[in-house]
Formats: C-alpha cells, sequence, structure tokens
C-alpha cells in the first residue's frame, strides 16, 4: 500500500506539468505584413421565394425607418461598422452576381425593372443599385469591391460597369452616373472577375476552368483598358464537391467526408489552369470557404477537422502559387482574397470558429491580403422586434480588427493536443502573434478548444523580453447556448491586467475560449 501511494505522490506533477503549455513569439521573425483589406466584409441582397424584401431592402435600407439616414442607409449598422474599424465591403454578390443586370439598378427607383433573382427565389425590386452601394461606403469610409457578371453576363457589362463608375463625364455611361446625381467618378478600386463559377450546381451561367479563363481574361483586360488602376480577383476554386453516393451525406462523419472526397481533387485543378492563365495578369486568387459547412459535427471534428480543412484551402493554393513562379518567372504572383468565409451559428462554437479563421489570415499574412466575412450584418444580431445589437461576433471581430495591425509573427506553441478519426495532434491552443509596432507591443491572439479544461501557458519573446503588465481580453460562454440581445452587456470582453515575471507571462486560458493579450515590449 506504502509502494502504491509513492508512486501517485511521483505522477502528480507530471500531470500537473503535462497541462502547461510554452507559447514564444519572435518579434523578429516576421511572417508578413497585416493586410488591414483582411478586415472586410461580404453583402449579398438575399431574398425569399415569393419576397421583394432581402436582407438589405428592409433591415438596412429603409428610407422611413427613423435611422435611415438622408440616403436611406441604416445609421446604427453605419457606426457599428466604424466602430469595427471595417476597411472594404464586397457587393452585390455572391450567387445573386451570376443573374444581375447592374444597369437595371440605376437611375430613378421608380423606374428601375423588377426581376426575379434566380439565385434565391424572390424578386430584385433593384431599389438598391450602384449609387445605392456607393453611397453606403462612402457614409461608413471604406472601399468597394464590386464582383462583375460573367455567369449570364458578358464583358461589355463588365467594361461599361467600370466606365459608370471610374471614368470622368465624357463618355455614355460616365454621362449617366451624372445625370443621375453623382457627376464626380466612384474610382471603386477592386473588381471580381465573376463569383464561383466552377459552381456547376448552383451558379447561373457555370464555366469550366477553361472558358472561365478565355471570357475571364478577355473581361479583365478589357476592364483595364477603361482603367488601368483598377485591382482584380479572379475566381478561384469553390465547389470542393459531395459525391452524390457520399456516406457523408448519412453519417455526418468529417472521417467520411474527407475519406470520400480525397479521390476528387477537381478544385485543386480549376485552380492550377486559373493561376497559369492569370498570374501576371490579375492581382488576387478568391478563395471560398465555409467552416463545416453547417453539418452538425461532433465538437472536436468541428473545432479540429474543419479547421484544418479551412486551412488547407489556404495552403493548396498558397503552394500553387509558388510552384507557378518557377513556371513563370518574374511575372507578379497572385495573393489570396478570402472573399466569402464565415462559420455560421450564434454559439460559442462558431465564435471560436470564426476567431480561427481570422488566425488563419494572420497566421498567412504574407499571402492572404483581403479577405470578406458574409454577411456584414453577421457582425450584428436582431431581438425580437427585428432590432440590431452588438453580438459576440461584433465584439470578437473588434478585437482583431482594432488590434491586431502591424505585422504577423513567428509563433511556437507546445502543448496538449487531440485526435479526431480523422487527423492526430491537434493542438488546443490555436494561437497567432502580432507585432504592432505603432503601439510597441505583442498581441497574442488564443482559441482554447479543449471543450472542458482551462490550459495554463508560458508566454515568452525570444527576441527581447516584455515589460510592466500584460493587458488580457477574454470572450467566454457555455457551449449550449444561443446568444440572445437579452446578454448584450455580458458579451463585452472581460479585460484585466496581469502580471509580467521575469519576462514570462503565465494565463490560465479558459475551456472553449477566446482571449487576446496584449504584451508590451521593453
Amino acid at each position: 500500500m506504502k509502494k502504491m501511494l509513492f508512486t501517485i505522490v511521483l505522477l502528480l506533477p507530471f500531470v500537473v506539468m503535462a497541462q502547461k503549455a510554452v507559447i514564444r513569439v519572435d518579434t523578429e521573425r516576421v511572417i508578413g505584413e497585416i493586410d488591414p483589406n483582411i478586415y472586410g466584409v461580404f453583402m449579398e441582397p438575399i431574398g425569399r421565394n415569393h419576397s421583394t424584401s432581402n436582407i438589405v431592402v428592409g433591415p438596412l435600407y429603409n428610407h422611413a425607418s427613423p435611422l435611415a439616414n438622408k440616403d436611406g442607409w441604416n445609421t446604427y449598422v453605419i457606426d457599428a461598422m466604424k466602430e469595427l474599424k471595417i476597411t472594404n465591403m464586397r457587393w452585390p454578390g455572391g450567387n445573386y452576381m451570376s443573374s444581375y443586370d447592374w444597369r437595371d439598378g440605376i437611375g430613378p427607383q421608380e423606374q428601375r425593372p423588377v426581376r426575379k433573382d434566380l439565385a434565391w427565389g424572390g424578386f430584385d425590386t433593384n431599389v438598391v443599385g450602384t449609387d445605392e452601394w456607393i453611397a453606403l461606403n462612402r457614409a461608413i469610409g471604406i472601399e468597394n469591391v464590386i464582383a462583375v457578371n460573367l455567369g449570364l453576363g458578358d464583358i461589355n457589362g463588365a467594361r461599361f460597369w467600370v466606365e459608370y463608375c471610374n471614368l470622368p463625364v465624357g463618355t455614355y455611361y460616365s454621362d449617366l452616373r451624372a445625370k443621375y446625381g453623382n457627376r464626380e467618378p466612384f474610382n471603386v478600386k477592386y473588381w471580381c472577375i465573376g463569383n464561383e463559377l466552377d459552381g456547376y450546381d448552383w451558379i447561373d451561367g457555370y464555366k469550366n476552368a477553361e472558358d472561365y479563363c478565355k471570357i475571364g481574361l478577355e473581361a479583365l483586360k478589357a476592364m483595364k483598358k477603361v482603367d488601368n488602376t483598377i485591382k482584380t480577383v479572379v475566381c478561384g476554386a469553390s465547389f470542393y464537391y459531395v459525391p452524390p453516393h457520399s456516406r457523408f451525406l448519412k453519417t455526418n462523419s468529417w472521417y467520411d467526408y474527407t475519406h470520400d472526397v480525397a479521390g476528387h481533387r477537381d478544385w485543386i485543378e480549376w485552380n492550377d489552369k486559373i493561376i497559369k492563365a492569370f498570374t501576371g495578369f490579375a492581382d488576387y486568387l478568391s478563395v471560398h470557404r465555409y467552416w463545416g459547412e453547417n453539418i452538425p459535427l461532433e465538437y472536436y471534428e468541428y473545432v479540429g477537422d474543419a479547421q484544418i480543412d479551412f486551412e488547407e484551402k489556404i495552403n493548396v493554393p498558397r503552394a500553387q502559387i509558388e510552384a507557378m513562379k518557377a513556371y513563370l518567372p518574374g511575372k507578379t504572383p497572385l495573393m489570396i482574397s478570402v472573399d466569402e468565409w464565415a462559420a455560421r451559428g450564434q454559439n460559442m462554437r462558431a465564435l471560436m470558429a470564426n476567431a480561427m479563421c481570422l488566425n488563419s489570415f494572420i497566421r498567412n499574412a504574407d499571402i492572404v491580403k483581403m479577405a470578406n466575412l458574409t454577411m456584414m450584418t453577421s457582425l450584428l444580431s436582431n431581438d425580437r422586434l427585428g432590432n440590431f445589437y452588438k453580438s459576440p461576433w461584433f465584439q470578437m471581430f473588434k478585437l482583431f480588427s482594432t488590434n491586431c495591425l502591424g505585422v504577423s509573427i513567428d509563433t511556437y506553441v507546445q502543448g496538449e493536443t487531440f485526435d479526431t478519426q480523422t487527423n492526430k495532434g491537434i493542438p488546443y491552443l490555436d494561437v497567432t502573434s502580432v507585432y504592432n509596432k505603432e503601439r510597441g507591443s505583442v498581441l497574442v491572439n488564443v482559441v482554447n478548444r479543449h471543450a472542458d479544461k482551462a490550459i495554463t501557458a508560458d508566454i515568452s519573446n525570444v527576441a527581447t523580453s516584455f515589460a510592466g503588465k500584460a493587458q488580457v481580453s477574454s470572450i467566454e460562454g457555455d457551449l449550449s447556448e444561443t446568444f440572445t440581445h437579452e446578454k448584450e452587456e455580458s458579451y463585452v470582453p472581460k479585460v484585466k491586467q496581469i502580471d509580467i515575471k521575469n519576462g514570462i507571462v503565465t494565463y490560465s486560458f479558459p475551456a472553449h475560449s477566446i482571449t487576446q493579450i496584449e504584451i508590451k515590449l521593453r
């Protein structure tokens, strides 16, 4: 009996030590400059069957609302986006884009045609068109990212839209812009050359890779002949394919999903062809990925396997772009724009996933230079009366968008891991670090994926030492609860100061939490 007790006593310190993680940042090992454009949003007027209302017309755009500005836009939303320091908005789609004619949305609103929305099934009154979108983004103070229609649309439609937006008066479409109230050019900088045109299951005007390269390249050339200062985004893969016979459709198992899809990699072939055709012509390759695809995965599949999948959709085109440097030496390589992304859901699980998406962009700051969260309105939730409030999405995004500016730096993490059926050795702590030189501080972003346990970590800086106190901002919540308006005040991050001892910050990250620690440098 004495011998057994002695063994247990010896093991206890080991168990405690095993719980402690190590995080080492290095301000001298820079991954890349963080482009503020990763803090962009996406908006699309998604409607309902047999309805002329949608997520834009009514909730956001409504001249009758007491919250409307002179242009009809909701001032609560405008002020909230300013608070988040949003940098750009991609519009008007999305799947909607492939059957949209921008010319339906200019001129007197009462004269604009009503069209059937082929993508979402509602009726589009076109009361929100180019001039209205521009007015919204001017009110917020952000850049426009316009997606042109290369589904059912054509090259002329694309180039004339650039003419309408960017040329001084003196041409047919720029004169129309002036006639409708905007004499000065809008100077729209960013243009998407179509949207998800590989999506043959859902996109009107689907193209195979060869056809998209032909029409996309010619459209890009024509648009740049109108205004050679524009930056362009070409369609990377968005259709990652689930075979109709898939076990995954019956089991919702990530293991079944990955193993059924493993033999079908058309999305990689699509990217190869697009990168080869557009390198030296376009500026960005788009990546679209929705976390977990709204599938009711088991918790650790959701926070582990889905995160690996999300990062794969960045890492694979990164490798393809790198390879193209050897194939096309001297050509300016494409950067990546993750211009549709989100983990849907109003709960802590989805919030952690969205924080890990932002961590992915920071971790890949050298190549991910733009990103657009679906939708802008996801950052604000609605109460029972339809009024917006600042949800945990808003609070989490604000931690990143207002603080994580500067450079992404190398971060070493050692700690406990977990396994799923598909992947082994997944770290519980998902970590990125940012050196904000203007503030003279390092920001460490940590998502603790452990469902039940807090994880304590020692944080140190390889290049120099920390000084003073560290400020901790944390978001915690019950995994089983849905976010509600009644708890809005409780969603504000908890902020506290902690001591730095011998140049090391020691902190216990709560289970299933999001934490940001700002540490001043000596």
